[in-house]
């Protein structure tokens, strides 16, 4: 197994130790993520900047192993899946999470979730056709953006949050948009291959 498939692997773990941790109510076994004040007015649950630290570390890793597979040419096709299931645990796993929790509206997950069956499912059947499109800007920019968003508001929005200003649920919003869109491209440039009969 190559370095990058070593890398993603961690993320899996990450992602799955980030869900436990989020998940988990540790004040049922006595336990507590100790809460601390920031500028006199902005309660931090250490939990979430631990489940930040985390995430964060987990959206650095999907980069790496994107830029070493494809930088030595140890691309493979257990690298492209194992990298698929990572990011959906990392992301998915964590919006589902804190749409549960009331962080952001429940329709955020439903449409993040439903646009990735229906991109995959374009993906499989162009697969078979020696088709599928890559991934467009609007897609890169909608990773981009999410991982920023929810990074963000897993920090409770700071630095910013000194100032009053919480950007990470616009961004995580404009994600989603970006989702939407870039999910209508990926189905316009390999329909062809969709209602291809040969």
């Amino acid at each position: 197994m190559n370095v990058p498939n070593k890398i993603t692997i961690c993320r899996i773990a990450l992602s799955v130790l980030l869900i436990i941790i989020m998940v988990f109510p540790i004040n049922r076994i006595g336990l507590a993520f100790p809460e601390f004040q920031i500028a006199g007015k902005i309660i931090v649950d250490s939990k979430y900047l631990i489940c930040g630290i985390i995430f964060l570390i987990g959206s650095l890793t999907d980069f790496l192993d994107g830029y070493l597979a494809r930088k030595y040419n140890l691309v493979t096709d257990l690298g492209k899946v194992m990298d698929a299931i990572a990011d959906k645990i990392l992301v998915n796993g964590v919006l589902i999470i804190l749409a549960t929790n009331g962080w952001i509206s429940p329709i955020i997950p439903v449409i993040i979730v439903c646009r990735d069956i229906i991109v995959d499912s374009i993906k499989m059947v162009a697969g078979q056709k020696n088709g599928a499109v890559g991934a467009s800007v609007a897609g890169k920019y909608k990773t981009a953006f999410m991982l920023v968003g929810i990074t963000l508001l897993l920090f409770h929005d700071l630095p910013f949050a000194i100032w009053n200003f919480k950007p990470a649920y616009a961004i995580i919003v404009i994600a989603t948009v970006l989702s939407i869109v870039s999910g209508i491209q990926y189905y316009i440039k390999n329909k062809k291959y969709l209602f291809d009969s040969k």
